[in-house]
């Protein structure tokens, strides 16, 4: 009978706990709710249960329908705050510390979702000043789901920016909260939901598919039961063998002494400059484990002292020894290798340096113009030279792993859906490097992502800013055809929808890596934008000079633009640069080009009879340097449709 008494009670108090009002997690303390438009708050509880909501001296009710959700709808509201606000059913909940101002989505892949922690060397004395409860991010954790459309996330919460919290704002947002902050004053809300490596197909819907039949297959390819696990246990078996292979296989692991012990005998060891990558220095093609050391003499000035050592990049994985010691590890290619060192650690006299660097694909080594130096406050010594080096091991290429998370409709699914009810400013993007390769595509697919969530969030043509593909791989002698020129005539191509801004940043990429760290730049032209898109500023110049049309004029094309500001320029030049021109056989050469007004007129004695002209048409167009007079550059662009 007791046994029976207990498991009823146990029964009783599940039951209440499940009738409790709940919420989702994007309605918790700290929240950005959206200013002048008609709110929705909801959630959770027992069918039938009335909900009240108290919100600044005013009380609003609902009650929860068949499918245990409950809405409760509040008028529009000004910018304000800090408020609290109190939900009660059959228990009560407080919500603390709320702003009334504007939420902007944050996404698109990694540029997007790249921290401020990423970029802290670049801007120390931004973080070091950006405590203001005024700016706050949520931020929504990569997951992805194909079986249908989440209500809610497992994880997040609101973070008011200071130094400690903004590290994991995304840059991009952060510079550009910053801005319209600075100049409106009104409470800035980021919901970052960026996934890096995303390709656009990821975050549509899955009847938006119905218009890509080959994306749509594979959506529904995964909705498949088991299938996802199939693949995942197949790829963690491969990687699972190839790494238990190179670690047994390891010479540097299982010699006499490890190879990164200080008193092992290197007399054998080669040298290769660093950096550089391997293939160009009697280790061409190969794939696995390469040691790498480095002795330096460290004055006494420099020891005692915490110390941080700066490896630029490496490919693709990294661990370091100093003094024999570990030091750290990063186990792919893309983060800036930043290691900080104890006090102590490093001794007056030779010190060693040992980097094990496992390659799993293509090209193996350490990217050029990084910072390669070990740092003790203003001292520095430059690591950038001969390294010795040894071959640990050879392997096959490791197979690519399968990114579930790239796979089409699995981001939106489950990162988008359940913020719809939120309400929302607008949507600023930077995506596009991993379609780049399918730009004819892209000019369909990227608009369908606009048109999609506007139609999902059934808040009309919200504004919706986005990045052009930032310069990026190397720089070419001679005009020639590109994917990534091909991918930003998409994007430039999709400003014809309402309400759509594009910030122009082929001014400030890097050759060698495909996360540039100027970050502010990229915030603060998306900035411009919003305050014309979003905050009807007519007299701000948002846009650098976009190609408008042409007229041949014998020899000469005359090019006419929109966005001319107060004139144009050729920036850090008296000549233009970056234009080619080219007659009916389509060839391009290097041109001459001339501005006159708003207009630039552009020739070749090569070309008698011009057709066609492209500005910036290159992966990387290096010192292009058509602007307006406020400083900001002209839009890559071709007049002909070759």
């Amino acid at each position: 009978m007791y046994r029976l008494l207990s498991l009823c009670m146990l029964s009783l108090l599940s039951i209440a706990v499940l009738a409790q009002v709940k919420l989702p997690r994007l309605i918790s303390d700290n929240m950005v709710l959206q200013r002048d438009t008609k709110l929705t708050i909801w959630g959770w509880a027992a069918v039938g249960e009335k909900v009240t909501i108290h919100f600044i001296d005013k009380t609003y009710t609902g009650t929860t329908g068949a499918d245990s959700t409950w809405s409760v709808s509040l008028p529009a509201l000004k910018a304000g705050g800090p408020y609290e606000m109190e939900i009660t059913g059959s228990n009560q909940l407080v919500i603390k510390n709320i702003l009334v101002g504007d939420v902007w989505v944050c996404s698109g892949q990694s540029n997007m979702e790249l921290p401020m922690e990423r970029v802290k060397e670049k801007y120390p004395a931004v973080i070091a000043n950006s405590a203001n409860p005024a700016i706050r991010q949520f931020n929504v954790a990569t997951t992805y789901d194909f079986q249908k459309a989440r209500k809610d996330y497992e994880s997040g919460s609101w973070q008011l920016a200071n130094p400690q919290t903004v590290l994991q704002f995304t840059a991009v947002g952060y510079f550009f909260a910053k801005t319209l902050y600075e100049k409106y004053q009104v409470p800035i809300g980021l919901i970052k939901a960026s996934v890096g490596g995303s390709p656009a197909e990821a975050w549509l819907t899955e009847g938006a598919l119905k218009a890509f039949p080959q994306h749509l297959e594979t959506a529904l390819l995964y909705k498949q039961p088991g299938f996802i696990d199939s693949i995942r246990n197949r790829d963690q078996q491969i990687r699972n063998n190839w790494y238990q292979t190179i670690w047994q296989q390891d010479k540097g692991l299982h010699d006499t002494s490890p190879w990164y012990d200080p008193g092992v005998n290197t007399a054998n060891w080669k040298t290769m400059p660093v950096p550089g990558f391997w293939d160009e220095h009697g280790l061409k093609g190969v794939n696995g484990v390469v040691w790498f050391r480095k002795e330096i003499e460290v004055p006494a000035s420099m020891t005692g002292k915490p110390a941080k050592l700066l490896l630029g990049r490496i490919v693709d994985q990294d661990s370091v020894f100093v003094n024999g010691r570990f030091a750290g590890t990063i186990g792919y290619q893309y983060p800036p290798r930043r290691y900080e060192l104890p006090a102590g650690l490093l001794q007056p006299g030779k010190n060693t340096i040992v980097v094990r660097v496992i390659n799993n694909a293509g090209r193996g080594g350490f990217i050029t113009d990084k910072p390669y130096k070990l740092t003790v406050g203003e001292e520095t010594i430059d690591l950038k030279g001969d390294w010795q080096f040894a071959l640990g091991t050879t392997a096959p290429p490791l197979p690519l792993a399968t990114f579930f998370q790239y796979m089409p409709t699995g981001l939106y699914k489950a990162m988008v859906s359940p913020m719809l009810p939120y309400r929302i400013k607008g949507v600023i993007w930077y995506q596009g490097e991993s379609n780049a390769g399918r730009a004819v595509e892209y000019r369909t697919l990227f608009p369908a992502v606009i048109n999609t969530w506007r139609k999902q969030w059934q808040e009309g043509n919200f504004p919706f800013l986005f990045v052009q593909l930032a310069n990026y791989m190397e720089t070419k002698d001679q005009p020639g055809e590109s994917d990534w020129a091909m991918t930003r005539e998409a994007q430039l191509k999709t400003l014809s929808l309402p309400n759509t801004g594009m910030a122009v940043i082929t001014d400030i990429g890097e050759w060698n890596d495909i996360h540039p760290l100027n970050k502010e730049d990229v915030g603060k032209r998306l900035a411009l934008w919003a305050e014309k898109q979003a905050y009807g500023d007519q007299q701000v110049v948002y846009s650098g000079p976009l190609y408008k049309g042409m007229k041949v004029q014998g020899n000469k094309i005359t090019l006419q633009f929109t966005s001319t500001g107060s004139g144009l320029m050729a920036k850090g030049d008296k000549e233009l640069k970056y234009f080619a021109i080219a007659g009916a056989d389509k060839k391009f050469v290097w041109a001459n080009a001339t501005i006159e007004g708003n207009n630039v007129i552009v020739w070749s004695d090569q070309v008698p009879q011009p057709v066609a002209v492209r500005y910036a048409w290159a992966d990387n167009p290096a010192g292009a340097n058509l602007y307006n007079k406020e400083g900001l550059p002209a839009s890559p662009f071709r007049t002909d449709n070759w």
